[in-house]
């Protein structure tokens, strides 16, 4: 089940990544490295979920001005 996560959440963060060198910004460049790198330091799925979905919504809250 984690590959299979580690799957979904590096392909989100493929595209985090490319939309980020496009857009020459740098938050997008590091939530994507971050999302394509962080599923082989953990086991547990639940961890791998939690943090991709945090990860994941990084972006997003800052379009919303959450920050």
């Amino acid at each position: 089940m984690t590959l299979f996560l580690g799957l979904i959440f590096g392909a989100v963060g493929t595209v985090y990544f490319m939309y980020g060198k496009k857009q020459h910004d740098a938050l997008f460049l590091v939530t994507g490295v971050a999302l394509a790198i962080y599923p082989y330091f953990f086991d547990s799925v639940w961890l791998v979920l939690l943090i991709g979905a945090a990860l994941s919504a990084v972006p997003v809250a800052r379009a919303k001005g959450y920050f």
